[in-house]
């Protein structure tokens, strides 16, 4: 397990490849907080954003005389709206996150980790506020809140398989839940059904190691869950190919159903792929207004 330093010190550099993220929220109820990094919309603040010609409704006392003495066409002076987005973020911890299949391989626990982390670094570089769901770590702003972060995210779960936390949502937050999504699926739905009663709308992250993709396994073989509490054994493994890969089609299609259905968006990531590709598929994801 790395330590909370060396997993800081490896998102940032995930982080540096990619400009500040702005989380792009659709209801601000709640969640509005005036700040030194605005979105960049027009609103309430006290930074200049751009002129803009003079519209149908716009009251007199917003018209840019001295712009507007340039030309002529009369401006408005518009201000930058700022806003802090509450991100909430779920890692998936568990045994199953720890499977790699080769040395050249990161684990899946260590890449999801790398991704959510870095994700964080760019929203709170951009004036965002980012915790943790439930209770332990609400979100904040600040760096700070980066180390707290590591921190969470280097202490495992003693569990099979993960299962999302869904107390305490704030409403019209945004999320990002990222795991490999094997174990149980009926938690998933009620935590992804729960945050869209509360407005909340969010990105959901697969990660599979390749090997969990190809199935290429032959004679004796003994399955078994990282945790230990799952085991099989077979003389003809490339009989369960089939099998195994219908299942595993089965699992993505749900998801993306569940996905479609609450208003989020489901993407995939293999760990024989580049983090930053990971990285910048949630950026932009985000970045939409999910």
């Amino acid at each position: 397990m790395k330590t909370p330093a060396a997993l800081r010190h490896r998102a940032e550099e995930e982080a540096a490849r990619l400009p500040p993220l702005l989380a792009r929220a659709e209801q601000l109820a709640g969640t509005v907080l005036l700040g030194d990094h605005g979105r960049r919309r027009a609103g309430l603040g006290d930074d200049f954003w751009q002129y803009r010609p003079v519209q149908p409704g716009d009251p007199r006392r917003m018209i840019d005389w001295r712009r507007s003495a340039r030309s002529d066409d009369r401006f408005v002076r518009e201000r930058e709206w700022q806003i802090a987005q509450s991100v909430m973020l779920w890692v998936d911890q568990s045994a199953s996150m720890g499977f790699a299949s080769g040395k050249g391989l990161p684990e899946k626990g260590d890449r999801a980790r790398n991704i959510a982390l870095a994700t964080a670094i760019l929203l709170i570089r951009g004036g965002e506020r980012v915790g943790l769901t439930g209770t332990l770590l609400p979100p904040r702003r600040g760096q700070n809140q980066v180390l707290r972060l590591a921190e969470f995210f280097s202490q495992p779960a003693d569990q099979d398989f993960g299962v999302p936390e869904h107390r305490a949502m704030i409403p019209n937050a945004r999320a990002l839940f990222v795991s490999d999504f094997l174990g149980p699926i009926d938690e998933l739905t009620t935590a992804l059904t729960k945050a869209a009663d509360r407005g909340i709308r969010g990105v959901l992250l697969q990660v599979l190691d390749p090997v969990e993709e190809a199935f290429p396994f032959h004679g004796r073989t003994i399955f078994e869950s990282m945790g230990g509490s799952v085991a099989h054994e077979t003389l003809k493994a490339s009989e369960l190919k089939d099998r195994y890969l219908a299942r595993l089609a089965e699992r993505k299609d749900h998801l993306r159903q569940l996905c479609a259905a609450t208003g989020w968006q489901y993407g995939q990531h293999h760990t024989d792929a580049s983090a930053q590709s990971a990285l910048l598929w949630v950026w932009q994801a985000l970045d939409r207004g999910v």
